[in-house]
């Protein structure tokens, strides 16, 4: 695998050429048509996309496509934990119908395929949301690095595209969140299985009828962001479960976009980001 580093905007096969500066273009277009060029951990082969400096360019050598398949990009590894992109419609961990196109199976063949031990859950990403994820590669790193989101020490912050403008522009929700039978978190005064939710909000921009908010989360209980938001009266862009009545992203409006925490080991404090998502930028460019 080749990752390729930039300092400015440039069309996809541009960069591919200034990787390989000795191969034509039409090599190179056939690099993207074979899909060994990813983008954001996404296979990619519209040779005109722009590529912005901070999304992630790789390009596979025959060899990765087995063990890195495309939904995944590798920010950061080494012997205790793999930091990942993880793309929208892609499960964290297996489902009763689906076990195998999972973030968690990709990475145990990852892993598997250089004899290491098998990945450690520490947390989660709802299946159609985007962005950083960490896993532990041994059961230390993996109770350590619980132990700061269960103290929630641990930095993440999301991006949402809602509907509407939200009022005010900046500002706290906090509620006790409970699990209905249809899987549904919905906020209740008292009961003994809710749990307490913090979110922090802030508008970054709005276009028309939608918003863009920055989101940190001073808790992290399933579905948080989605059911505060909606609980306001601004759900997620494409979140029809919470009473979204338009998508105009195709996707879910819902991103994590930064993930800090104290590395189990050695204690240094580690920040990985993820470029927002081009369907993102599009609308509100």
């Amino acid at each position: 695998m080749r990752c390729v580093p930039r300092t400015e905007s440039q069309p996809l096969l541009d960069v591919l050429a200034a990787l390989y500066p000795d191969s034509s273009r039409t090599t190179l277009r056939q690099l993207l048509q074979n899909g060994r060029v990813r983008v954001n951990g996404g296979t990619e082969k519209d040779a005109k996309l722009v590529i912005d400096p901070d999304e992630i360019v790789e390009v596979m050598a025959r060899s990765d496509q087995r063990v890195l398949p495309p939904g995944i990009a590798i920010l950061h590894e080494d012997r205790d934990v793999i930091v990942i992109l993880k793309s929208h419609g892609l499960l964290t961990v297996a489902t009763e119908r689906e076990r195998e196109a999972t973030a968690q199976a990709y990475l145990n063949e990852y892993l598997g395929s250089a004899g290491e031990e098998r990945i450690q859950v520490v947390h989660r990403l709802d299946r159609d949301t985007s962005g950083v994820l960490v896993f532990a590669k041994n059961f230390f790193a993996r109770e350590r690095l619980k132990e700061q989101f269960m103290i929630h020490s641990a930095e993440r912050i999301y991006v949402a595209i809602i509907e509407g403008v939200i009022e005010p522009k900046e500002g706290t929700i906090e509620s006790n969140l409970l699990e209905q039978r249809d899987l549904k978190m919905v906020s209740v005064d008292t009961h003994p299985d809710a749990k307490h939710a913090i979110t922090h909000y802030r508008t970054i921009d709005t276009k028309g009828a939608h918003s863009m908010l920055e989101v940190t989360l001073e808790t992290g209980r399933k579905n948080q962001i989605r059911a505060h938001l909606s609980e306001a009266g601004h759900p997620v862009a494409g979140d029809k479960m919470y009473g979204a009545k338009t998508n105009p992203l195709g996707r879910l409006g819902l991103h994590a976009k930064l993930l800090g925490f104290d590395h189990p080991t050695t204690g240094k404090h580690l920040v990985f980001t993820a470029a927002l998502p081009k369907q993102f930028r599009s609308l509100f460019s």
